[in-house]
């Protein structure tokens, strides 16, 4: 599997020399993820950090009901899943696609043995933590300008995730996501 995406994503904060790369290379499992495999389970012990390097997935947790409720989609160059343990979200694979996990030791390895990674890690931090930020006004505002914002952020990923989950992430029911697509057809 082609680590270039990760390499890419690294030097796009720090300049990594090639002993930096290598080592973060020698760290990482990438492996194929198949369409609703679930890479990570809440409740169990939280492992990994993942990278989508390509197709999509969700992070989620599952009420008393048994209903899914979607914290965060994740496509290509995105990292996702839950740092608590043990984990109180679940990771599931909503494409065919390739993953990148870093192990959460390794992860510790890396910023010990070498303040870029560190300093890496604190702007994807950062960056989630303003994404949520946002992700909290926009839960002020109408399911409308809550979907159009959706639309914005992950236009390429609509046509591959199933209604129910954008929904999900929106707050709102399938159907009433169905009325507002129809009025915004009709404008």
């Amino acid at each position: 599997m082609n680590n270039d995406i990760l390499l890419s994503l690294v030097n796009q904060y720090v300049a990594l020399d090639e002993a930096e790369a290598a080592f973060l290379e020698s760290l990482i499992v990438a492996r194929p993820c198949k369409r609703n495999e679930v890479i990570a389970q809440s409740g169990k012990s939280s492992r990994y950090m993942i990278l989508v390097v390509s197709g999509y997935v969700m992070t989620y947790y599952t009420d008393n009901e048994g209903v899914d409720h979607v914290v965060q989609f994740a496509g290509s160059g995105w990292w996702t899943g839950d740092q608590n343990s043990p984990a109180l979200y679940s990771t599931r694979a909503l494409s065919d696609g390739e993953i990148i996990l870093l192990p959460k030791a390794a992860q510790d390895v890396l910023m010990e043995r070498h303040i870029k990674f560190e300093r890496y890690f604190r702007h994807v931090f950062q960056h989630a933590l303003m994404r949520m930020q946002a992700r909290f006004t926009e839960s002020h505002s109408t399911a409308e300008e809550r979907y159009l914002s959706f639309r914005a952020r992950y236009s390429a990923m609509e046509q591959h995730v199933p209604q129910k989950y954008i929904a999900s992430y929106l707050g709102i029911t399938p159907e009433f996501l169905s009325k507002i697509r129809k009025k915004l057809l009709q404008k």
